[in-house]
């Protein structure tokens, strides 16, 4: 059974860091949780057209909040590193 990998690359994650990486061919993304680095590849090569170089996957915890006096919890997510060949970029993020 194949996976559908239109889910698998969420959202680009765009911070000021993320951003600023992005200038040296890397690119962030947020991923399914329950995705692999082969899997992510597969999803970016399709969506992207561009082959990458290395793949770096993070699994950022939930963590414990307090707003305006009420508990919360912020909800963990993965997140992958693209790294490209210096000089690749790719367009319509």
């Amino acid at each position: 059974m194949k996976k559908d990998l239109n889910h698998i690359l969420i959202r680009p994650h765009v911070t000021e860091k993320a951003t600023m990486s992005a200038e040296s061919s890397v690119y962030v993304f947020e991923i399914d949780s329950r995705a692999n680095a082969l899997e992510v590849r597969k999803a970016f090569i399709e969506k992207y057209k561009v082959t990458p170089v290395r793949i770096n996957t993070v699994t950022i915890p939930a963590k414990n909040v307090i707003v305006r006096g009420k508990r919360g919890k912020k909800s963990g997510y993965k997140k992958a590193y693209i790294y490209l060949k210096k000089g690749e970029k790719i367009e319509n993020i």
